[in-house]
């Protein structure tokens, strides 16, 4: 389940260690079963468990270092639901750890919805879920035609931008989607003509040898001002 291709074929993915499988029990995620080498800390699910052993666990995890249990979920059908005052917009973000952490900072906000471009590495990508810690599960997650969906949006399209406002004086617009880019190449030519207001995080220290912030750390700072009243 660690392919894309895979997940789809077989409707499933994959949820490992306990913890983010009981974020599960509350959510609208269907659970197929649990395979489990303490099947006691689970035993109040109403779904099948195996109890396994620790070598059979490694054989079956998609970590260096196993969980306790892992889960085998459906798949969620997508479905975008209407535009929400404060949105996260995702241009090409090919990191799995970088996703997940931003799907765990939309969930502290209270963003419960993120439009993706069609290239943005999977959600239900194994190391995504495990670095949203459970936060995926009240997040709403869709993947679109960027360029389709920033021309017809009502909601004004914010990107970043060295040459943008301090996002520190910025005053936000009652609704807006902000744009995030890819890791290495920023958003594409086409997802920028679309924007309407861009902002910038201001560098307070000296060096230089930080050429740029990772792009969650952007959108925790860029979320923090935002909200800030």
């Amino acid at each position: 389940m660690d392919k894309k291709k895979f997940r789809q074929k077989y409707n499933l993915f994959l949820v490992e260690g306990n913890k983010i499988i009981c974020e599960l029990f509350n959510s609208k995620v269907k659970i197929k079963e649990i395979f489990s080498t303490d099947p006691q800390k689970l035993d109040r699910v109403d779904v099948p468990i195996t109890h396994i052993s620790e070598n059979e666990l490694k054989k079956i995890s998609m970590l260096q270092h196993p969980k306790d249990s892992v889960a085998v979920c459906y798949l969620k059908p997508q479905e975008k639901s209407e535009d929400k005052d404060v949105q996260l917009v995702l241009d090409g973000i090919q990191d799995p750890g970088n996703l997940g952490t931003i799907i765990r900072l939309a969930d502290w906000f209270g963003i419960e919805q993120i439009i993706c471009s069609e290239d943005t590495v999977d959600v239900y990508n194994p190391k995504v879920i495990m670095a949203t810690m459970g936060s995926f599960t009240r997040v709403n997650v869709v993947y679109t035609d960027l360029t389709e969906y920033l021309s017809e949006t009502e909601n004004v399209n914010i990107g970043t931008d060295m040459d943008g406002e301090n996002i520190y004086t910025f005053e936000k617009p009652r609704k807006l989607n902000l744009i995030l880019g890819n890791e290495g190449n920023g958003m594409r030519a086409e997802t920028e003509q679309l924007i309407q207001k861009s902002v910038m995080i201001p560098r307070f220290g000296k060096s230089q040898s930080t050429e740029s912030l990772n792009v969650s750390m952007a959108a925790g700072i860029i979320l923090g001002q935002i909200f800030k009243s």
